[in-house]
């Protein structure tokens, strides 16, 4: 763990190849993550920019698109998967992260099936699959957990999401006998970026909005204590010039939480002496903040309403974008 007195991990949000073989292992060995997460995204700009997938792909030229990628995603998580496997040995976290086919995301039984086939593929004990937070993901969290695979919760806005993935983590585990780790992924920067112009042109305080609904998204987790499900922040590397490049880091310091950020966020981190938890933050604080926004005229839940829906297309659209290149 980064902060072992706070139960602090850092995970990189990255995957490529060549990374996986030099900077990934040089991170782990100095202590600075414990953990990797991708997505259908991070995939697209690898594979589609990066020279060490051409070999392998030459070799695949008889497949579909789809056995395509999931060959090459799967050989890049196995790797990051034994690279981590010590850590994880051990019982400091060791986890990588690897999306279901985002299409699916309201399909409960074909989420159910794809994830069980990637984890028995993939064969190692430290992957987890991520799967988007919808009612069909829902479904499919209980199923996965019930068998003892790890998942990775992702694209949570609303506290209403976080709740729902931890009764389906809770349930899911309930006849398991063993501890089944889960994160529940609540994405942070997203929120300030769409939210942040609006409010400097209203005079209200800005790059708050996303710290303050993760803060109290986390408070909500905590309060519900399902054993091996930990907050994970997600979206935190910051655009422009702005805020500091560890801001979303720092501002959401947390215990019993994991960050993961683009490796550049991490290494502005490194430097940075802080070790207090940023959270919990006074309810108080919170309320009046949002009580700004309402008072604005600005509707903040229709506006994580809309990033849901724009985060699940998203991931779509970069995995169309893989399939036609492929």
């Amino acid at each position: 763990m980064y902060i072992e007195d706070l139960k602090f991990s850092l995970w990189a949000d990255f995957i490529e190849r060549d990374y996986l073989d030099k900077e990934f292992k040089e991170l782990i060995a100095k202590k600075i993550i414990n953990g990797a997460t991708s997505n259908p995204a991070i995939f697209k700009n690898a594979i589609l920019s990066s020279d060490a997938y051409k070999e392998q792909l030459a070799t695949l030229k008889n497949l579909s698109a789809k056995e395509k990628y999931e060959a090459v995603a799967i050989f890049d998580i196995t790797k990051a998967a034994d690279i981590l496997r010590p850590l994880y040995d051990k019982g400091d976290d060791g986890y990588v992260s690897i999306e279901v086919d985002p299409s699916l995301c309201y399909d409960a039984k074909a989420t159910i099936l794809e994830g069980k086939r990637l984890f028995k593929t993939i064969n190692r004990p430290n992957v987890m699959i991520k799967v988007p937070a919808t009612s069909a993901g829902y479904e499919a969290m209980e199923e996965l957990t019930s068998v003892g695979i790890p998942v990775n919760a992702t694209l949570i806005f609303k506290k209403e999401q976080a709740i729902a993935c931890a009764n389906a983590f809770k349930r899911g585990t309930y006849n398991y006998d063993k501890k089944v780790d889960t994160v529940i992924s609540v994405f942070v920067s997203r929120i300030d970026r769409a939210l942040d112009d609006t409010l400097k042109e209203k005079g209200i305080d800005t790059g708050l909005s996303g710290i303050y609904n993760s803060a109290s998204i986390y408070a909500a987790i905590e309060q519900m204590s399902v054993e091996g499900c930990r907050t994970l922040f997600a979206s935190t590397g910051v655009k422009g010039d702005d805020l500091d490049a560890d801001y979303y880091i720092e501002k959401l310091l947390a215990y019993n939480s994991v960050n993961t950020a683009p490796v550049e966020t991490i290494i502005a981190f490194t430097s940075n002496t802080t070790t207090e938890s940023a959270l919990p933050i006074d309810r108080e604080i919170i309320e009046a903040h949002f009580s700004k926004l309402k008072d604005a005229g600005i509707d903040f839940q229709a506006l994580l309403d809309t990033q849901i829906v724009d985060g699940l297309e998203a991931f779509k659209d970069a995995f169309t974008e893989i399939m036609e290149a492929l």
